[in-house]
């Protein structure tokens, strides 16, 4: 299979998935986060976050 050089170029710029920006409502859900946990992430980020930045700030209670 050929591969372009556009289409080379088109994958090193898109993000990869740890740098995409997350929806903090949906890692709250994905990673069954408490409410008050997803409101510190919201205050800390906003609406999104890349997924690295998430993992790396969210607290888990066991």
């Amino acid at each position: 299979m050929r591969q372009y050089p556009e289409e080379g170029m088109r994958n090193a710029d898109s993000p990869k998935m740890e740098e995409a920006p997350w929806s903090v409502f949906d890692f709250a859900r994905r990673y069954r986060l408490e409410k008050n946990e997803e409101n510190r992430l919201l205050t800390l980020f906003g609406t999104e976050a890349p997924l690295r930045e998430l993992l790396f700030n969210a607290r888990r209670l066991s």
